[in-house]
């Protein structure tokens, strides 16, 4: 017979029931849930399915040989301290040449106004941890990004859903809003994920007066502005703001989130925070909690990628190929979709939304276009207030044009059966 302290002994199993860990959760973990992006892309996995549900830079122009130059360079020339760990601000090089990109006419960055982040979502995450309480109001543009919710939605935020329309934010709408004392305001001023649209720089302007007079910061999360297809590049709020307040350093009412992500590699991981030296030095506490530092030997090779000019010349050719794919699928979509469904005409980035009649609910209908080998984002989750039900989101940069075209028809031919078959 065996002991009760006997590990294999058929009784100790019978008496000593596996850990449960649903109750040891703390409890803002019950704020969390899984990324509906990540998931649905998990589903589109298969080789035959045309997905346009990933924020997904096109690979094939991913620039690999100067990538592996910028590899071979900082392992043989800076290879002990590449490899090494680092400062938690991040590479002074690095930061020296993003504080050269965004300074401008009227605002001056230093590199001591900069944090290296292991990507924008980290930058988010850290905003969060250290601006937001529990229960805090928040304003953000309905629909918003859905990874700052992912990020935020720990602390249990009240948001407060600001309408938009194709110029961006309804700036006029916001006055009211911000009479119910949010902690902060979000937003995506440029080619915004989901709506692809950009804000106006009238609105801008008039944004960061309502800022100057609630006293509120705004985080400015700007991804993809440097992707413009149509017209200029608009000034960023932060520069605004600071020419509003006659000053010309980053010590006003923004927060400014970037990345290399969209314009370089994403697998690289290296965003970057913005801010006044006070809320950087808050945001180092955070990080060195969080991960010490971001990779040291990717911010070399991002540096080494990125000066010289190099990342200009690549991301006008993204533009050109970008443009492109997006005029291609503009036009499927005039061919091939119903005459009563709707949708953005982005001026850059990487996204369009689509809005359906109300009857359709887009959650249940990309069930049956992953059966017929296409893929979408429904547009709920991007949603504050419990809408966007018939609405989705289109990537338009990580299919070649063939298969934009391809996949458009798929999903017309999809829409004009829902919309002749309606569900009781």
């Amino acid at each position: 017979m065996c002991g009760k302290n006997d590990l294999f002994c058929p009784w100790y199993k019978r008496n000593h029931a596996a850990m449960q860990w649903d109750t040891r959760f703390a409890a803002r973990t019950a704020y969390m849930k899984r990324s509906t992006i990540r998931e649905i892309l998990k589903l589109t996995a298969r080789p035959d399915v045309i997905s346009f549900a990933g924020g997904l830079p096109a690979p094939e122009f991913f620039p690999v040989e100067r990538v592996q130059e910028a590899v071979d360079l900082a392992l043989s020339e800076r290879g002990q301290v590449a490899l090494q760990y680092s400062t938690t601000e991040g590479m002074p090089e690095l930061r020296e040449l993003i504080a050269a990109r965004l300074s401008d006419a009227r605002l001056t960055i230093s590199p001591d106004n900069i944090l290296i982040t292991t990507g924008s979502q980290q930058g988010l995450d850290l905003i969060g941890r250290v601006l937001v309480d529990e229960g805090d109001r928040v304003v953000v543009e309905n629909p918003t990004y859905l990874g700052m919710l992912m990020a935020w939605r720990p602390y249990a935020l009240r948001y407060i859903p600001a309408p938009t329309d194709t110029d961006g934010l309804n700036v006029d709408a916001l006055e009211p809003l911000l009479q119910q004392k949010p902690k902060l305001i979000y937003v995506v001023p440029n080619y915004q994920n989901p709506g692809g649209f950009t804000l106006s720089v009238e609105r801008r302007e008039r944004l960061v007066q309502l800022l100057a007079r609630y006293e509120v910061p705004l985080v400015e999360d700007n991804p993809y502005g440097e992707l413009c297809f149509s017209g200029s590049p608009r000034p960023s709020i932060l520069s605004i703001d600071a020419n509003n307040l006659g000053i010309s350093t980053p010590d006003g009412h923004v927060i400014y989130v970037g990345t290399f992500s969209k314009v370089l590699s994403p697998g690289l991981r290296i965003g970057y925070v913005v801010a006044t030296e006070q809320v950087i030095d808050k945001l180092v506490q955070a990080k060195q909690s969080a991960d010490l530092h971001s990779s040291t030997l990717d911010q070399f090779i991002t540096y080494e990628v990125a000066r010289d000019g190099f990342l200009d010349r690549h991301i006008a050719h993204l533009c050109e190929v970008y443009r492109e794919r997006r005029d291609v699928m503009l036009a499927a979509m005039e061919r091939y979709f119903p005459a009563e469904v709707s949708w953005s005409k982005p001026d850059g980035g990487l996204f369009l939304l689509v809005t359906a009649p109300a009857q359709v609910d887009t959650t249940e209908l990309l069930a049956e276009a992953i059966k017929r080998g296409v893929a979408f984002v429904p547009g709920a989750d991007f949603h504050i207030d419990g809408g966007g039900q018939n609405t989705f989101r289109l990537n338009f940069s990580n299919a070649r044009p063939d298969l934009v075209e391809a996949g458009i028809q798929r999903l017309g031919d999809l829409l004009k059966e829902a919309l002749a078959h309606p569900v009781k």
